[in-house]
């Protein structure tokens, strides 16, 4: 391993591409993939190296860490690779070369450049290799990739340097307490999988995928002072395979370093739970298709926040993000559901696999307008960011489409996959029709279309297709009202059934293009409600919603029809309203209506 470019050209086989156009890709494929994010890292290491080799710095400066992360890799290659490759690496490069050109910051810029001193640190841990760098502290703490965080004894706030001393696996750390005087601690770091038994116990498993440091074994206890990174265990026949669980490394975000946030014993054990259900979930499907995931390719799991367990998580996820930069990590909130959890490591994998593929290839001519209509997202979105959804969704809808013979899960099954199966193909057209596609992004976006037209021949019972039928044009109408003006100077004529019009609002039609939108300026974000409300008919319907769900547009109509009274224009109730009375009177009033419901809105006072 070297931060040498690469002397040769970087070309994916045809047959690679084609198989990750569909949505999936085979083991191979995605191997490619990873290559291709392995050639970018060592591209913009060697840039961040050049720029930061002479930065003033009270510590060890860039040249000695990076001796020191040399000598380990050619000792013990395959595990300094993976502390490179680390999602959480590839977003600390990506941030700092974003502070060096001005267009992000952070703490001290000598604080963050000393990664690269944590970094050797870690790779000398692992290598058994011996060493001792000056490394920068943070509140007495020095964050180990891969290992853990290891805190001095009453050290002293904010930024400091401190010392590593590395030999045969044991590090010593010193630094300043919080009167000035010398405090040290001595560890031998190591990640330890999350363990049922109790809250100082360490499960006793041999691990693979994660490597552990020359000298260590992974039932070293947590001595004071060092918190070593959980990992959760995924059974494979060739043994278990450990996730970082990351709850303490301060690049596991989307952007800046944040503070560790370590989770108590019962969350990162109900995370373990809920990870080993899941990927069990996963385990059932074999192959290439979309949909498809193999736990073992998750190259980290970011807990967001904490998930009380009174009251219950709800069963969808709320949360779930991930970042080009650091591919195959994945922020998510906790669910109850080990079903919701599969289905999110699946959508965010496939935002993954899409990064790498731009990451190689010119996909699209974006000019980062936020226009576009995205059914599953409260606002209008860019090219980009809807390529993104399709993708990740034409993946989710693979996903049910698996689940559509498990009884357990059939009928919820059944429900998404017409639903993202339409949704999904919605936005591939709108993408083929914008007229920004590259060569590459159309036959990538082809591939999907030809996906999904295969999977909408496909039949899905009655009801559960009338459900997302619906869910989709809530959703749809929802977002029009939130985010479109009615054109301007429109005339208010007179409505032939004005007992048909909501209570506030106005029924009259009038022209206008698609592309001619007008955005709202005081649009916000808004709660989509009804995607999952809709999963499952209520057995007792109360609410509009309920009633609507269960197939009962007249009750449905009626209700919104008495919210829109005591709140008239409220745009959830007017999208229900206008779906509702579209399933009464499917006429062509209706479907104008449905097609630019904001027309229904009063026009925008003058001045």
């Amino acid at each position: 391993m070297t931060g040498e470019p690469r002397t040769t050209p970087f070309r994916m086989p045809e047959h690679f591409f084609v198989e990750l156009a569909s949505g999936g890709g085979s083991a191979q494929a995605v191997a490619f993939l990873e290559q291709g994010e392995r050639a970018r890292r060592l591209l913009l290491l060697r840039t961040l190296l050049k720029r930061v080799w002479d930065l003033p710095t009270p510590l060890t400066g860039a040249a000695g860490a990076w001796q020191v992360f040399k000598e380990a890799a050619e000792r013990a290659p395959e595990p300094v690779e993976r502390l490179l490759l680390a999602p959480t690496t590839g977003a600390w490069i990506a941030h700092l070369l974003r502070r060096l050109h001005g267009t992000s910051t952070g703490p001290l810029l000598w604080a963050e450049a000393a990664r690269l001193n944590a970094l050797a640190v870690a790779a000398s841990l692992y290598a058994g290799t011996e060493t001792s760098l000056r490394v920068a502290l943070d509140d007495g703490a020095l964050h180990l990739p891969g290992l853990g965080l290891a805190r001095l004894p009453d050290g002293a706030p904010g930024p400091s340097a401190g010392r590593a001393g590395v030999r045969a696996g044991v590090m010593t750390l010193s630094g300043p307490d919080r009167a000035g005087r010398p405090t040290s601690l001595t560890c031998r770091p190591t990640p330890v999988p999350v363990d049922r038994s109790g809250p100082g116990g360490v499960a006793r498993l041999p691990l693979r995928t994660l490597a552990q440091p020359r000298g260590s074994t992974p039932t070293d206890p947590e001595a004071p002072g060092w918190h070593p990174l959980r990992t959760l265990i995924h059974a494979t026949p060739d043994g278990p395979v450990a996730i970082p669980l990351e709850d303490l490394d301060p690049y596991r975000d989307l952007d800046g370093p944040i503070p560790p946030a370590r989770l108590d014993h019962d969350e990162a054990v109900a995370w373990q739970r809920l990870f080993e259900e899941a990927a069990a979930i996963l385990a059932r499907a074999d192959g290439a298709g979309p949909g498809r995931l193999d736990p073992a390719l998750i190259r980290s799991v970011v807990p967001w926040a904490r998930t009380t367990l009174l009251p219950p998580p709800p069963p969808d996820i709320r949360v779930s993000a991930s970042s080009g930069d650091a591919y195959g990590a994945m922020i998510i909130a906790r669910p109850s559901s080990p079903l919701a959890l599969a289905e999110t490591l699946v959508h965010e994998f496939q935002h993954s696999k899409l990064a790498a593929l731009i990451h190689l290839f010119r996909l699209l001519d974006d000019d980062r307008a936020e226009l576009y209509y995205a059914p599953w997202r409260p606002d209008p979105r860019h090219l980009t960011g809807l390529l993104h959804g399709a993708y990740a969704f034409t993946g989710v809808a693979g996903f049910w489409r698996d689940r559509l013979a498990d009884p357990a899960h059939a009928e919820t099954a059944a429900y998404h996959f017409a639903l993202r199966r339409t949704q999904s193909r919605l936005v591939v057209r709108t993408l083929l029709t914008s007229g920004r596609l590259t060569e590459a992004g159309h036959a990538l976006v082809t591939g999907l279309a030809r996906t999904l037209d295969r999977w909408l021949r496909e039949p899905v019972p009655a009801p559960a297709r009338t459900r997302a039928r619906t869910a989709a044009a809530l959703h749809r109408t929802e977002w029009r009202l939130r985010n479109l003006l009615p054109p301007p100077g429109r005339a208010a004529g007179p409505d032939p059934e004005r007992h048909r019009v909501p209570p506030g609002g106005r029924a009259d039609g009038g022209p206008g293009a698609p592309d001619n939108l007008r955005f709202r300026n005081d649009r916000a974000s808004w709660p989509d409600v009804r995607t999952h409300l809709f999963a499952e008919p209520p057995a007792e319907p109360r609410t509009p919603d309920e009633h609507l769900a269960a197939g009962d547009p007249a009750a449905a109509f009626d209700g919104y029809a008495k919210g829109l009274e005591r709140e008239p224009g409220d745009p959830r109730l007017l999208a229900g309203w206008i779906v509702a009375r579209a399933a009464l009177d499917p006429g062509p009033a209706a479907r104008r209506t449905l097609a630019r419901p904001e027309l229904l809105l009063p026009p925008p006072a003058a001045g």
